[in-house]
């Protein structure tokens, strides 16, 4: 005598629902990922100022300085270049922040730069200013490409620069000049810590806070979405370092 046992369906409101078996996590699989989120927020807390903030110097013979960093960066640059064997020193940057857009050459950064580089030591002969006009994005990369021209338009045969810059700013700025001057010249990178807050315990300062998450987001965009001047900004940035000297 066969016994018929009644199959389930899978199916129900006429065949418009239907029952699919799933698999979830446990509480030891949700404990496990909780493990790991937090060794990597750890690692990360841990890693980020100095992976930002780094410094790797080149043989070079022309040091470069971002106008727009603070005084004590500015004096960090001055020892720089009175320690070392360099030739000349380049102020870069464009408008001065707040001021709208650009004015003139001596509305930029590079300007107000090369007058503090001045003030705290570096002889005038051996400074150039080289502005740019790029104000609203991509000011970095702007800078560089000014300076790019600036070398082609002076015939200034350069092996390798190192740049000054602040702290958590350097390995975004080591890239976007990289891009901008291509494969030919070497590109150096030295980050001024910034004096407002300890580097080893950035996150209780809110301005270490503050710069290491904007950098961080900044360099993944450069890092990662980053598209590189039109011809047009190109002949932009030509045109203001032809008329940047000093």
């Amino acid at each position: 005598m066969s016994v018929s046992i009644p199959i389930q369906s899978n199916r129900s409101k006429w065949g418009l629902l239907t029952r699919k078996e799933r698999w979830g996590l446990s509480w030891r699989g949700r404990l496990l990922i909780a493990v790991v989120v937090l060794l990597i927020g750890w690692f990360g807390l841990w890693n980020i100022y100095p992976f930002l903030a780094v410094t790797h110097r080149v043989s070079a013979n022309v040091l470069v300085v971002e106008g727009w960093i603070h005084e004590y960066g500015i004096r960090a640059a001055v020892r720089e270049f009175q320690s070392n064997h360099y030739e000349h020193v380049f102020a870069t940057g464009g408008p001065v922040v707040g001021s709208g857009g650009y004015i003139n050459d001596f509305y930029t950064s590079a300007s107000v730069g090369a007058d503090l580089l001045k003030k705290w030591g570096v002889p005038d002969e051996r400074l150039q200013m080289v502005p740019c006009r790029v104000m609203d994005r991509d000011r970095t990369y702007g800078s560089a490409v000014a300076l790019r021209n600036w070398f082609g338009n002076h015939n200034t045969a350069v092996s390798g620069i190192n740049v000054v810059t602040e702290d958590v700013h350097a390995r975004r700025t080591r890239l976007l000049f990289q891009k901008a001057l291509g494969d030919e010249i070497a590109v150096g990178i030295i980050a001024i810590p910034n004096p407002d807050y300890d580097a080893k315990r950035w996150w209780r300062y809110s301005a270490g806070l503050k710069e290491v998450v904007s950098e961080a987001a900044a360099y993944a965009y450069a890092r990662l979405l980053f598209k590189s001047f039109g011809a047009g900004a190109r002949k932009e940035s030509s045109h203001s370092s032809q008329n940047s000297l000093r």
